[in-house]
Order: structure tokens, then sequence, then C-alpha cells
């Protein structure tokens, strides 16, 4: 039984997690801990929180080893756009979206080799 855990609404592009997320994608938990904790996006912060709320519910709801946990899978989807507005010459208003995503986490227990 796999441990999963969701962030949503995180006001980060999914175009730009996912460039993060194809760096941890299938490694060990501890090994891809590692390699957000050394990239510097704020991206990495937030696929750190969720990974490490997997591996809470791994170890708090299914009783699994966090030493053995590895990623199943990682993906992170397109999430509303916020519309904003910024003053733009001769007092007019320019629009742009504020683009979100939402990050999945899925663990399990690695299997041996």
């Amino acid at each position: 039984m796999a441990a999963r855990a969701h962030s949503h609404m995180v006001g980060i592009s999914a175009k730009k997690m996912r460039r993060i997320l194809d760096l941890v994608r299938g490694k060990r938990v501890d090994a891809a801990l590692d390699i957000l904790r050394v990239t510097p996006s704020a991206a990495a912060i937030a696929v750190s929180k969720t990974l490490k709320s997997a591996v809470a519910n791994a170890e708090n709801n299914e009783a699994m080893d966090p030493d053995t946990l590895e990623i199943v899978s990682i993906v992170a989807d397109q999430g509303p756009s916020l519309r904003r507005f910024r003053p733009k010459a001769r007092g007019r208003v320019g629009a742009f979206d504020r683009p979100t995503c939402h990050i999945t986490v899925l663990v399990d227990e690695a299997r041996p080799n």
C-alpha cells in the first residue's frame, strides 16, 4: 500500500515545477531530499515539503519504515491561474496571470533488486 501527499495551489507554474520533479523521480526518499536541499529553486522547497509529508503519511498511516521508501510517482498538474492587474502607460491597466500547480507524491517501500 503506497502513501500519498498533495500540495494544492503552489504558486509556481507546472512547467517550472516539472524540471525539479525530473531530478528526483524514481529515487529513494533520502537521496531525493539531498538533491532538493542543494537545488537553488523555490520549486525545490515546495517539492521537499510535499515529499516529507508523504513520508510522514507512510510512517504514521501505513506503518512503513521511512528509511526504505522510494518515490513511485511524482507529478505536477496545472492549477487555476490567478488573474492579476498592473498599471500601464496612459492610465490603462494590463492584465497578467499568476500560474499555480498541484503536486502529488506517491511513495512506497523499495522493492529488492
